[in-house]
């Protein structure tokens, strides 16, 4: 009976070796899928200008999401972030093609961008229909978190009609009454301007004229000769990137700056302090964020950004990392799974995101509810004097979600 056992335990052993590796193979084949779908890259898109007038805009927004992914040590709620640049342009003719390549041919799991507001709107007509999860890291386009408001569709930026409509009461507060504005004749520009007036003429201000150039034309020599004719107490301007640089310079050596203050929201000197020189020392601006902004998160943000790109960030940074931050949340309420869309997108509605710029929360449209400062720059820095308007929502005007 013993030599029996001993031939029989080495057949049992590996009879029973062979079941465990089968029923091992068997529950590895059978949650494979799930397995996978946990080690694959998140997918982000960006569809930011590289080239052109808003290069820098787009640049910095990349970086600062990058960096938050990096201080994360290169996931988000376990997942490996893969990313796909596409050149926006600042072509609204492009927006749709490049939303759809993003879509269809890279199937991105995220876009996040643009800079203009009319590659916004022809980019989230897309988005809305293909159920994507979309980050509006800039474009201020009031028909992204209005009119064309979606669950998928959210902003870590602002609208174009938020920072601007704080200056209308601060200029009326210094008893400045009459006003002349000058922006960049697209959807951008005309929102920022709408914002001004309807507050400056609320408080008893009165507008002499609406002045207008093409976008991206920045010839500027003409208008500023009729600003001079026109004599108003103040000017209010929309501008940004390159097109901010040579209008503060051709404004100063045009000698206004001495008869006729210029204001504007913030995009005049975010970004561009360095190339504007000593022309810019002194402008007012009204903004969702400044860097001298004493807050804990801001002051460990702007080191870590210098550090890593050899430059202070700008508000497009700030927006840039924000977004990130609510990819984050939305992808730790769901532990990675981008398929979970539903409390994805709850976590973000119901987040309050710790930003540079200082807590903000989300409007019923997904639009930042948020401080505008009033700046002034000093010595290469937009300033923060004051809060222009404390936790600013957009009226978002035609969102069914609001």
């Amino acid at each position: 009976m013993s030599d029996i056992k001993t031939k029989l335990a080495p057949s049992r052993r590996k009879f029973l070796k062979t079941a465990a590796g089968a029923a091992t193979l068997a529950a590895t084949a059978l949650h494979a899928p799930f397995v996978i779908a946990q080690r694959a890259k998140v997918k982000v898109g960006f569809l930011l200008p590289y080239t052109g007038t808003y290069t820098q805009l787009g640049i910095a927004i990349t970086n600062a999401f990058k960096l938050y992914v990096q201080e994360n040590a290169g996931k988000l709620a376990g997942r490996e972030i893969e990313f796909v640049q596409v050149d926006s342009e600042a072509n609204p003719a492009k927006a749709a093609d490049n939303t759809n390549r993003l879509v269809n041919l890279e199937k991105v799991d995220v876009i996040v961008g643009p800079v203009h507001s009319g590659v916004a709107v022809s980019m989230v007509r897309v988005t809305r229909e293909s159920g994507t999860l979309t980050l509006v890291a800039n474009a201020g386009a009031g028909a992204v978190t209005g009119a064309l408001c979606a669950p998928n569709v959210f902003r870590s930026s602002f609208t174009n009609w938020q920072p601007s409509y704080p200056m209308g009461k601060v200029l009326t507060d210094r008893g400045i009454k009459k006003a002349v504005t000058l922006a960049w004749k697209y959807g951008a520009g005309e929102e920022a301007i709408g914002g001004f007036t309807e507050n400056f003429t609320q408080h008893g201000g009165a507008i002499v004229k609406d002045l207008w150039i093409p976008f991206p034309k920045v010839e500027f020599q003409s208008l500023l000769t009729e600003i001079a004719s026109l004599k108003p107490e103040a000017v209010f301007v929309f501008f940004a990137g390159g097109g901010a640089v040579k209008l503060v310079k051709d404004y100063a050596a045009a000698g206004l700056r001495r008869s006729v203050p210029l204001f504007g929201s913030g995009f005049l000197t975010d970004g561009v302090l360095q190339a504007q020189g000593a022309d810019a020392e002194g402008l007012e601006t009204t903004l969702h964020y400044g860097d001298s902004l004493i807050l804990p998160k801001n002051l460990a943000f702007r080191e870590i950004y210098n550090k890593t790109y050899g430059r202070y960030p700008d508000v497009y940074a700030v927006q840039g990392y924000d977004a990130a931050q609510m990819l984050g949340v939305g992808l730790d309420a769901v532990r990675g799974d981008m398929k979970a869309m539903k409390p994805l997108i709850a976590a973000i509605e119901k987040a309050e995101i710790d930003s540079p710029r200082g807590k903000f929360t989300l409007s019923k449209a997904h639009n930042p509810v948020q401080d505008i400062y009033l700046r002034k720059a000093e010595g290469g820095e937009n300033k923060v004097t004051g809060v222009a308007h404390k936790a600013l929502a957009d009226p978002a005007k035609g969102c069914k979600m609001a």
